[in-house]
């Protein structure tokens, strides 16, 4: 084998022998062709079939998600509705019970009063039957101590009749 001389071929790098541009220039013409075909007709079609399905699923998703939102917002304002429905039952309910209660503690009261309303005339007329006994006391006590006090204080003794006669004209009834 004999080896090229530096005088035949320059001695450097291939790629700068313009002898060997020709054939360098034609595989690569004939490299980039396929390639070209190849990433033309394989590569970027599925490349983008991915990226429309890929599109396509988020656009699904995107969408789907808007509809639950609109459906968990229609939900949403119905549980607020029925809240509310609810709320005012509960309210409703609350003041019946309310007002049925003080009706009935105003019964009860009412029932209390009229107890001790009848409670207060036995009272008071006992008090009355009471003073009109002892007033009726009192005559004789007065005279029974207006006789003591004459026997003590001048020895002698005043009968009833008389002490009674005084009473009369001293005070009148």
């Amino acid at each position: 084998m004999a080896e090229p001389t530096p005088a035949a071929g320059g001695g450097g790098l291939p790629q700068f022998d313009l002898a060997q541009w020709p054939g360098q220039i034609f595989w690569m013409l004939v490299i980039f062709a396929v390639l070209y075909v190849l990433f033309s007709r394989v590569f970027v079609p599925r490349v983008a079939g991915a990226i429309d399905a890929r599109e396509d699923k988020i656009s699904g998703d995107i969408g789907d998600a808007k509809r639950m939102r609109d459906a968990a917002r229609a939900e949403l304002e119905a549980a607020a509705g029925e809240l509310a429905i609810a709320r005012a039952r509960a309210q409703k309910v609350a003041l019946d019970a309310q007002t049925e209660a003080k009706a009935a503690a105003a019964a009860r009261q009412a029932v209390e009063e009229a107890k001790l309303a009848e409670a207060l005339a036995v009272a008071e007329a006992r008090i009355a039957a009471a003073r009109a006994e002892a007033m009726s006391h009192v005559r004789t006590i007065a005279i029974e101590t207006a006789q003591a006090m004459i026997s003590r204080l001048t020895g002698a003794e005043a009968t009833s009749a008389e002490v009674e006669r005084v009473l009369d004209t001293a005070l009148p009834s």
